[in-house]
């Protein structure tokens, strides 16, 4: 990561744009250099995904160059970038645009768009072992249409398959709105009774086992929450 010249470069950020008032007096991207410190050739046969972050531009390394794959928004792709280069860089089609929220002043909220994972991606049915995983790690149950969206993305993988399967959900970082343990746990009951041959859960935290354990052993649930996969995992297999 670095800014894409030196030596005196200014710019100007707001409103989701980049603009650069004045540029630096040295190159970065050129042909030839003094001294080694990160090999390109020898890194891209790692085939790692490696990248070259910029404040205009985000490169990123193949095995015949590097390709550019973002620019920033207000940014003149010639004059801003392929003029101030010393070679000509692969150029992805169509080129994105890199996220305007990164070139306003404001929060860019970034914690929904990292913990928000699809419902439906939530649940993995493995046939072999007859054994879907739940995963409810960084869940947020806020309203009722929270336990319901979990309750019809489970149902939808489980329902066809005419059968019972065993089951098990990781509640790390799981949070729930008290008033909603009620509706949350009838969901349990209803998943237990008729899809579950047997479900166990886990969750890393001594605070989430109590508090899961209590609520469900008081709503006559058996609760089955263990400290690691492993061990939810094990409950299952010796049954």
């Amino acid at each position: 990561m670095g800014t894409f010249t030196a030596g005196g470069v200014d710019y100007q950020v707001g409103d989701g744009k980049l603009i650069i008032k004045k540029e630096g007096r040295f190159r970065k991207f050129v042909d030839k250099v003094q001294h080694i410190t990160f090999s390109g050739p020898y890194s891209a046969k790692s085939r790692r995904t490696i990248l070259y972050v910029t404040e205009r531009c985000v490169f990123q390394l193949i095995p015949d160059g590097l390709e550019l794959i973002e620019i920033a928004p207000g940014v003149d792709l010639q004059k801003d970038i392929l003029d101030m280069m010393d070679f000509r860089p692969k150029i992805r089609q169509p080129l994105a645009f890199m996220d305007e929220r990164i070139f306003k002043p404001n929060r860019m909220s970034l914690k929904e768009d990292l913990l928000t994972i699809p419902h439906e991606d939530r649940i993995v049915y493995n046939p072999e072992a007859n054994i879907m995983l739940i995963n409810l790690a960084g869940y947020t149950v806020k309203e009722k249409k929270d336990v319901d969206a979990i309750l019809n993305a489970i149902e939808r993988v489980v329902k066809p398959l005419g059968k019972k399967v065993y089951a098990v959900a990781n509640y790390d970082q799981f949070r729930m709105d008290p008033d909603l343990i009620d509706e949350f746990t009838a969901a349990q009951k209803y998943l237990m009774e008729t899809y579950y041959t047997r479900v166990s859960r886990y969750t890393t935290s001594a605070f989430l086992r109590i508090k899961i354990g209590e609520e469900m052993e008081n709503r006559g649930l058996a609760p089955h929450i263990f400290e690691s996969p492993e061990e939810a995992h094990a409950f299952l297999i010796n049954e």
